[in-house]
């Protein structure tokens, strides 16, 4: 007789199931196992359990409540300041999050705590010569929202731009450059060619892989807009190098829904319960 097996067609560790349900995060998943907080099937869970789809997961109300009182942040960037660990004497943009800084316009609900600075982690990068909307969380759902394996999360920036112009490939396939200093900075959509903007829309590839597609177009003379889907290091930069473009400008405006509106350079306000990404 075959003896049943112990990990049935399907099933999964149980942090990694409730982080699939949008439930926590995996890290918060075990504290609240550890603290008796989550049931599978009516019986207290146990730390590595694993479940299938078919098992009814309850969390104690203790749960819900630690997690109403975690909060998200959006800071708008000023050059200079990192998004994650301090770097090459550069300070992290998180020293922004003090009770001075915050948006007088914020009506969110939150008062201000220094317990809000524990476990609040930046949700995808914005570089040191960046500025504009960086979210900062201690929310597992929506930093999987923003930043997991399977997340599409449209980033729009602003760009403004220099046009260098570009020569005949060279042999190695590298496209050359031709006035390093005499660029075309005023009414630079006049000179960019029509088929290098396709180019920054699809067609280009960073560190040996293509890119998404990317909605790219011209918001005045010397500025593009861009919406990506995917956040590799200095993507924006690295991709305007490649059509002969140098990136003089940089902001980000909106992640999802959520927009940086009028919120002033080096201040910051709650994400409000009523704003989904």
């Amino acid at each position: 007789m075959t003896e049943p097996s112990s990990s049935p067609t399907g099933a999964v560790r149980l942090n990694k199931r409730m982080a699939e349900l949008g439930l926590c995060s995996r890290r918060e998943a075990d504290d609240w196992i550890a603290q008796g907080w989550v049931r599978v099937n009516g019986k207290p869970a146990e730390m590595g359990v694993k479940v299938t789809p078919n098992d009814r997961i309850e969390v104690d109300k203790a749960a819900k409540g630690q997690q109403a009182n975690q909060v998200t942040i959006l800071i708008n960037k000023p050059i200079g300041y990192v998004s994650g660990q301090a770097e090459d004497g550069h300070d992290p943009a998180v020293m922004l999050f003090t009770p001075q800084n915050r948006w007088a316009e914020d009506n969110a609900r939150f008062f201000f705590s220094p317990q809000q600075l524990r476990g609040l982690a930046p949700c995808g990068r914005l570089d040191i010569d960046s500025t504009g909307l960086l979210v900062m969380t201690q929310d597992g759902r929506i930093a999987r929202q923003l930043i997991g394996e399977d997340s599409v999360m449209d980033k729009e920036y602003l760009v403004r731009v220099a046009y260098h112009g570009l020569g005949e490939p060279a042999p190695t396939g590298q496209l050359v450059r031709l006035d390093d200093d005499d660029p075309v900075t005023t009414n630079v959509q006049a000179v960019f060619p029509p088929a290098m903007l396709a180019r920054l829309r699809h067609g280009l590839s960073l560190d040996g892989q293509a890119l998404k597609p990317a909605r790219v177009e011209w918001q005045n003379p010397e500025q593009l807009r861009f919406v990506l889907t995917e956040g590799k290091k200095r993507q924006i930069r690295r991709m305007c190098e490649l059509v002969g473009l140098k990136v003089v400008g940089l902001k980000r405006v909106r992640i999802g829904r959520v927009m940086l509106g009028n919120l002033p350079v080096g201040q910051w306000r709650y994400l409000a319960p009523h704003e989904k990404f």
